[in-house]
């Protein structure tokens, strides 16, 4: 299937494997307990015996006066979760901007979360006045982060494997080449590699744009990844671009559609790609996907959790907006790729 430029693909289906919640979306703004606007994009994690959810509070604003003020303000929420889909949010932000915020840094936003030889980590987008930077941070006690490390700019998207590969630690990273691809979105997966989670080298390209058929903007990776047998499975986003797209959401014009891709990486050399679906794994096409929110048509994994029945729980966020859960199981999905 190819996609251009201009033309509009509604044939863009979600695998028939996966199952979308029936009681979704599982966290919107009124479950929050202080000033919100939209809820997405989260890390979920299974760490001492409960569901972790980290998620992203963009507030300030609404709908009727997006245009007027935008979204002044950005935080992240911390949630708990005795069975992955019902959640209890805290009553504060988890890292609230205004406690953070320097003459440099203007927001932080899109955490991933991964759990290494039980301790809990942190990957995350910091905005800042010389470009968009990717931070890694341990958490402690689930009450503070200790920054281990900053990109350079442009570099996001960035999620960590759950052990260390070869001896070192391993992530997932998306850096945002403009001038070198052209002067426009052409973005790419690469991986890299660290003795310590702060020093990072080995960089490697893993996953090119133009590679995936259901992409014709950028990707980048999503959820981190989860260890299988047969290799690293990991979920990755896809963007494809319709000039002709209208407003889609609070924006004047939103042009953009955000699919879920799958993949499986080499265990020994995740960035060897040894199985990949040609086709969406998750495609917006339920209301709260594509008819409402800020940002309509888009999905976006932040969360990956295998459990004991083998049942693959994926959460991710649905036009911007609120954030939701899908299942499927393991072997239906390492099928996929292979």
């Amino acid at each position: 299937m190819e996609i251009k430029m201009g033309k509009v693909y509604p044939e863009l289906q979600t695998a028939k494997i996966i199952k979308k919640y029936d009681g979704n979306p599982i966290l919107t703004a009124t479950d929050v307990p202080y000033d919100v606007s939209l809820v997405f994009n989260a890390g979920v994690v299974k760490y001492k015996g409960k569901y972790v959810m980290i998620f992203r509070n963009d507030y300030g604003s609404s709908e009727a006066d997006y245009l007027e003020k935008g979204l002044p303000g950005t935080n992240l929420g911390l949630a708990y979760s005795n069975d992955g889909i019902h959640w209890e949010v805290e009553k504060q932000p988890f890292l609230s901007q205004e406690t953070v915020k320097t003459e440099e840094v203007s927001r932080f936003y899109d955490p991933r979360l991964t759990v290494i030889d039980g301790e809990l980590y942190i990957c995350f987008a910091v905005d800042t006045r010389h470009g968009i930077r990717g931070g890694i941070g341990k958490i402690h006690d689930l009450k503070e982060i200790e920054v281990l490390c900053m990109t350079a700019p442009d570099n996001r998207n960035m999620v960590l494997f759950p052990e260390k590969i070869g001896g070192l630690f391993t992530r997932l990273e998306r850096p945002s080449p403009v001038y070198g691809r052209g002067g426009k979105d052409r973005f790419d997966i690469w991986c890299s590699q660290s003795p310590d989670l702060k020093f990072w080298g080995k960089e490697t390209l893993v996953l090119g744009v133009e590679d995936v058929p259901f992409a014709n903007d950028k990707i980048g990776p999503a959820a981190p990844p989860i260890k299988t047998q047969k290799g690293w499975l990991t979920t990755f986003h896809a963007v494809d671009r319709d000039n002709t797209r209208g407003k889609n959401g609070w924006e004047n014009k939103w042009t953009k559609r955000y699919t879920a891709g799958i993949m499986l990486l080499d265990l020994e050399n995740p960035s060897k790609i040894i199985g990949i679906s040609r086709d969406p794994l998750i495609a917006p096409e339920l209301p709260y996907e594509t008819d409402k929110g800020f940002r309509q048509n888009v999905i976006f994994p932040g969360g990956m959790i295998l459990e004991e029945n083998g049942e693959v729980k994926i959460y991710y966020g649905a036009a911007d907006t609120v954030e939701c859960l899908a299942t499927a199981y393991i072997d239906d999905l390492l099928n996929l790729c292979l």
